[in-house]
């Protein structure tokens, strides 16, 4: 994970030259440093220092197997897969780097040399693997108001498939006159807006850091809905109070996004409240007491369980602790009476893991889940669930892929979010479905979930496996 900054050219306003970048940063260009983070380590070091041109680099090592166990400074609580791009991609550990080690920076205050600190300078910012998804053309709305100049350099996916066309990751390159605090908060806030997958909670307190980082520009930036809207994770609440705050109240809904998150269609469908509908539906019919939901993330199914009086055992598991924390939060246990802590539980574990926690219920669900899992691991799942845990009835559910010509925003690869591995068709889906009910000893019957059209059906495949008796 690296970042360059380059100062060309000795500035005429002050005498001074190149080198003296480092009294801005509070860095000697002599001297390479090593910063502890929470997730890993920084290193600041000159690879170029002369008068006329110095380049300063920010170097991040970062852990991947500690992010994929959730240790600290993970605040995805094992969200990240042990396998995965983030040591490698501009991301938001970059931002939270550059706050920690060029923070006095970033304030403009530089003792001596104020002048030098209050100048527009030739600087150039090289960012290394900034993750785009098909979005090049934001690069130069986003940064081209700011006075950059923009270019970047992309990539084959491999060179030895080049059917997969190009890779998501960019090298941008943003070239400008401008002082350096104010290039240090542009890539500070930027940054997370292109990756969209910060390792931290985005709450109200990232309203403030986005207001203050951004009190200089963000108002008159033409894209200043589409960075805001990115920066707090689309999260609409927080993205109405930091318009609030910019003056800007009431804003107009088509003056927000409308692009990739593949919720943002369901949420106009409400394919989500249907989908739960459905599934609560099919738990009611089967008979069911006792109810797991394997993946439960935020606990939306598990709060419309629990209204429901036929279910007197309820669990959800998922692998992600702040998950679980939020559904703890949504179903307020924490308050709860003994009676409802005892009627349902919470816990945290992997559906691809054998896990005895999962046998004895009536009724398993695996809602809108196996579509993150890699292709190769499938069969872990259906040994542990069809297998081992051995539920009377499963319900799950999937993407179907043929509806997702009706969706304008879609991902890499055609599927509906970054996370997901594959999406099946209704054919496909039903084949993997029927040889899975074959050989576990279950029946399987197939319904669809949402609006349907005539030729592509519905979005949501669901199939509802009975264990044959």
């Amino acid at each position: 994970m690296l970042l360059t900054i380059t100062y060309t050219g000795e500035n005429t306003t002050t005498g001074e030259n190149t080198t003296d970048i480092g009294y801005l940063l509070y860095k000697n260009p002599y001297r390479p440093q090593m910063f502890e983070l929470n997730y890993g380590r920084a290193f600041v070091f000159y690879p170029e220092v002369s008068p006329a041109r110095t380049t300063v680099a920010l170097l991040l090592d970062i852990n991947p197997i500690d992010l994929a166990r959730g240790k600290k400074g993970s605040q995805g609580g094992g969200l990240f897969d042990y396998v995965n791009d983030r040591p490698y991609v501009a991301s938001s550990f970059i931002s939270t780097a550059i706050s920690h080690v060029f923070g006095t920076a970033m304030t403009g205050r530089a003792d001596k040399h104020q002048l030098l600190s209050d100048s527009l300078l030739d600087l150039t910012a090289t960012i290394n693997m900034l993750p785009c998804r098909g979005e090049q053309n934001m690069l130069n709305r986003v940064f081209e108001p700011l006075g950059y100049e923009v270019c970047y350099e992309t990539f084959i996916s491999d060179e030895c498939f080049p059917g997969w066309g190009e890779s998501k990751y960019v090298n941008l390159t943003i070239k400008g006159n401008v002082r350096l605090r104010d290039l240090l908060k542009h890539i500070y806030v930027l940054i997370p807006v292109f990756d969209r997958q910060k390792h931290y909670w985005v709450g109200e307190d990232e309203v403030e850091k986005l207001l203050r980082m951004g009190e200089d520009w963000l108002a008159e930036h033409p894209e200043r809905a589409f960075i805001t809207d990115r920066y707090l994770n689309r999260r609409r609440l927080l993205v109405n109070m930091a318009f609030e705050r910019l003056a800007a109240a009431d804003v107009e809904a088509g003056e927000l996004p409308q692009e990739e998150t593949p919720e943002k269609p369901e949420k106009k469908l409400s394919l989500n409240t249907q989908r739960l509908g459905s599934v609560v539906a099919a738990l009611k019919n089967c008979g069911a007491k006792s109810v797991i939901d394997i993946g439960c993330g935020e606990g939306n199914l598990l709060n419309l369980l629990v209204r429901e009086r036929q279910f007197s055992r309820i669990s959800g598991v998922d692998v992600s602790h702040v998950a679980l924390e939020r559904a703890n939060k949504k179903l307020k246990l924490e308050n709860a009476g003994d009676s409802m802590k005892e009627r349902i539980k919470l816990f945290q574990g992997s559906l691809t893991y054998r896990d005895t926690r999962f046998e004895g219920y009536d009724a398993a669900c695996v809602i809108e889940v196996i579509e993150h899992l890699d292709i190769p691991r499938l069969a872990a799942f259906k040994r542990v669930l069809f297998e081992y845990a051995r539920p009377r009835t499963v319900v799950l559910t999937t993407p179907n892929r043929d509806y997702n010509v009706k969706y304008d925003n879609i991902f890499d690869g055609g599927l509906r979010h970054r996370d997901h591995r594959f999406e099946w068709t209704r054919n496909e889906f039903r084949g993997w479905a029927t040889e899975v009910a074959e050989k576990h000893g279950y029946t399987v019957q197939f319904s669809e979930i949402g609006d349907t059209d005539a030729v592509l059906g519905a979005p949501t495949n669901m199939g509802v496996f009975t264990i044959c008796e």
